[in-house]
């Protein structure tokens, strides 16, 4: 696994797992097309691990890398234990 920004060890929190992909790049690619910015795998679930002291916190962060203006789209947040 690839070390991530979001994924720093901070002491008092715990790993979560954020479900996202791009709206943008879905539509697109149901017409054909591709995103100008977004490579096609964001059509796709991807998952970023996040350290955050709860789910809000962690899906604040995720939002901040994966900005839902940019078409990006939290579909689910898990504690990893």
């Amino acid at each position: 696994m690839l070390t991530d920004p979001l994924d720093c060890p901070k002491p008092g929190c715990r790993s979560f797992e954020v479900q996202l992909y791009n709206q943008e790049v879905r539509e697109l690619l149901k017409q054909n097309k591709h995103h100008t910015r977004y490579s096609d795998r964001w059509a796709d679930i991807n998952r970023q691990v996040v350290q955050a002291h709860d789910e809000g916190e962690a899906r604040q962060l995720a939002a901040r890398r994966y900005p839902p203006e940019e078409g990006f789209v939290i579909s689910g947040v898990s504690n990893i234990h």
